[in-house]
């Protein structure tokens, strides 16, 4: 789905989205698992960085940058009321790289505290 961010970056990620299921499609029989991650509203210097995209978009609605992102959570509307930190992204990153999701491959995982709603 389409976000509200720089449409370079829509077009990017639904590419590699498509990419990631043609790989695992083709390498799959040979053992090789491939699976994406699509990450929400996550707390990098994306975000945080006072010259980076949060701060910009931001200054465009005439607010500070610190109040902006306390306030990001329910303007975006993510269920959880925050935003996700690099360490939860990671998390989901080894637990697709284990065993333990031995079997899961094409697959986009989004983590975003429930931004997105889609069925």
């Amino acid at each position: 789905m389409p976000g509200t961010g720089p449409a370079a970056y829509g077009a990017a990620k639904a590419a590699l989205n498509a990419l990631g299921k043609s790989l695992a499609e083709e390498f799959g029989p040979q053992g090789v698992r491939v699976n994406t991650v699509s990450p929400g509203v996550t707390r990098t210097s994306v975000w945080d960085d006072p010259d980076g995209f949060g701060a910009k978009v931001a200054a465009g609605a005439g607010a500070e940058h610190a109040a902006f992102l306390e306030r990001v959570p329910d303007a975006f509307g993510i269920t959880t009321g925050r935003i996700t930190e690099p360490e939860e992204v990671a998390a989901l990153i080894v637990f697709l790289l284990s065993g333990a999701a031995g079997n899961i491959t094409g697959a986009d995982y989004v983590i975003n505290g429930g931004m997105v709603k889609t069925v």
